[in-house]
């Protein structure tokens, strides 16, 4: 089978593109260039930079297949960084890596991958893909459960899926990294990429501000009956759960923790942590993996990508919508985050939370 592989330059990739060429697939390299490279710049945030290129091509070479470098600035900016700059904006907490996973590596660089008479497109992603007895695809957790990013995948279709192949997804970290010793492969060292990709320096608050002036508005702290505790340099420097950082002194002596953010009047609102503690949640952008269910649906709901799942009833809205009631009171449910549904280690779906 001709299957294209997505390459970041990075060990999980490059060793399934490794895995499939000894299986005897015909494989394709492909990498995206996300950000211009014109001015010689060599760093963009912890990966895609123009050194991850050159690793990406490197490793093709040792395992001797083709490889190409493909333009995605224009579609990375508009579907990535611009969500990531407006959601900031707006007083919730982005997630890149779920929206670059969907909207490219499995949208666009299938249209690509297509071009290429390539059937299938293959990531470095530790999750699976199996079918069930009626022949539909179901997204699974990877075997290393410290590795596990099937939680980035939720939005999958079906379509997506039927061409979607993850060759690490059966094997533990340190498996993968014993391969790419035996192979030789150039990477086989290379640390993970622990941060947002397109942030330099991992400052998204000078980021954002950079891209968005006007978010820098001063505003105001407030607790949960109103009254002003202090100021503060904009809504976008803070997420729904933080502690450090907010500069206020508690009345009570207990740590204070924001608990929501009010973009309309540049509010934080602070509190106790017991405030942050909620039982439901509602999501947008809702999408089933294999289908929709016709009632309450018993489910494991994971809030953040290094969150257990926990017991909750989920419920299909109108609209994509769905509502979700957990068993016991959640810890800082952030919106703009993804909540995804587990039965066990199948996703049944997930959204955006609200």
């Amino acid at each position: 089978m001709r299957i294209v592989v997505a390459m970041s330059g990075g060990v999980d990739s490059s060793v399934a593109a490794a895995l499939l060429a000894e299986q005897g697939h015909e494989v394709i390299g492909l990498s995206m260039q996300l950000y211009d490279q014109s001015e010689g710049q060599t760093s963009f945030g912890s990966c895609c930079s123009i050194d991850d290129l050159h690793d990406a091509r490197r490793v093709a070479a040792a395992i001797g297949i083709p490889h190409y470098i493909v333009n995605f600035e224009k579609q990375f900016d508009e579907q990535v960084v611009a969500n990531f700059v407006s959601e900031y904006a707006a007083g919730r907490t982005p997630l890149p890596c779920a929206h670059c996973n969907s909207d490219l590596k499995f949208a666009t660089l299938a249209d690509r991958a297509r071009g290429f008479g390539a059937a299938a497109v293959a990531t470095g992603h530790y999750a699976r893909v199996e079918n069930d007895a009626a022949g539909r695809r179901v997204l699974r957790r990877g075997i290393d459960a410290g590795k596990d990013q099937s939680y980035f995948l939720f939005s999958l279709t079906q379509e997506q899926l039927a061409c979607a192949v993850f060759p690490v997804g059966d094997l533990p970290k340190d498996a993968v990294r014993d391969y790419a010793r035996r192979r030789g492969l150039p990477v086989a060292e290379k640390p993970d990429s622990q941060e947002i990709c397109f942030i330099p320096d991992n400052d998204y608050r000078a980021f954002v501000t950079r891209s968005v002036p006007e978010a820098a508005r001063e505003g105001q702290f407030v607790d949960e009956d109103g009254r002003v505790l202090g100021s503060h340099g904009g809504i976008h420097r803070f997420t729904v759960g933080q502690r450090k950082g907010l500069g206020l002194a508690s009345t009570t002596g207990a740590p204070m923790y924001v608990l929501a953010l009010r973009p309309v009047d540049q509010q934080v609102v602070v509190g106790p942590k017991a405030s942050l503690q909620q039982t439901r949640l509602t999501a947008s952008g809702v999408n089933w993996i294999v289908e929709e269910p016709a009632g309450a649906r018993r489910v494991a709901a994971q809030i953040r990508h290094h969150h257990l799942a926990a017991p909750a009833t989920v419920h299909a809205l109108d609209d994509n919508r769905a509502a979700v009631t957990f068993d016991t009171p959640q810890l800082a449910i952030s919106p703009g985050q993804a909540v995804v549904f587990y039965d066990g280690d199948a996703v049944v779906g997930g959204g955006w939370i609200d």
